[in-house]
């Protein structure tokens, strides 16, 4: 992997099956984690919490500084995460902007994306920060695609 590769988990497709994304309407966030335990696309039921599976919120960098605890939203600008123009549909998310602070981690190397308004908090997928990202030192920042997070035709 390198840096800004972003991976869905296997696990993502049962669960929209399942209809426990509604990619539309729910708010999807991004946590950030060290590298104690390295995502993979066959991670176990992964979670963002402990209500089951893998929790990867275990791993969280520090959130005593401008990085809140639990991730930043992905979901504030944007109204709807789902699009669909003619025989494309397109995921997308807000970029990312955390300012720069003395009690942020020094450790980031993974970004993982979590339904917030499910309950179970599952992950969706994860992105390769290509760390450790000092988040003292200045802004971390990502900024997807302009085409999209991902898109299926």
């Amino acid at each position: 992997m390198a840096r800004g590769d972003a991976f869905y988990f296997n696990q993502y497709w049962p669960d929209v099956g399942d209809k426990l994304h509604n990619n539309s309407t729910d708010v999807f966030k991004l946590g950030i984690i060290d590298n104690t335990l390295i995502p993979v696309i066959s991670t176990a039921n992964p979670r963002w919490g402990a209500a089951g599976g893998t929790d990867l919120s275990v791993n969280e960098v520090l959130t005593t500084g401008t990085y809140p605890a639990d991730g930043v939203s992905l979901s504030t600008v944007i109204t709807d995460n789902w699009t669909t123009t003619g025989t494309v549909s397109t995921q997308v998310f807000d970029n990312v902007s955390i300012a720069a602070d003395p009690l942020n981690g020094t450790n980031a190397f993974w970004g993982i994306i979590y339904n917030d308004t499910n309950v179970l908090k599952q992950c969706i997928a994860f992105v390769d920060l290509g760390g450790p990202v000092d988040m003292t030192a200045g802004l971390f920042a990502i900024n997807w695609n302009v085409a999209g997070f991902a898109t299926l035709a």
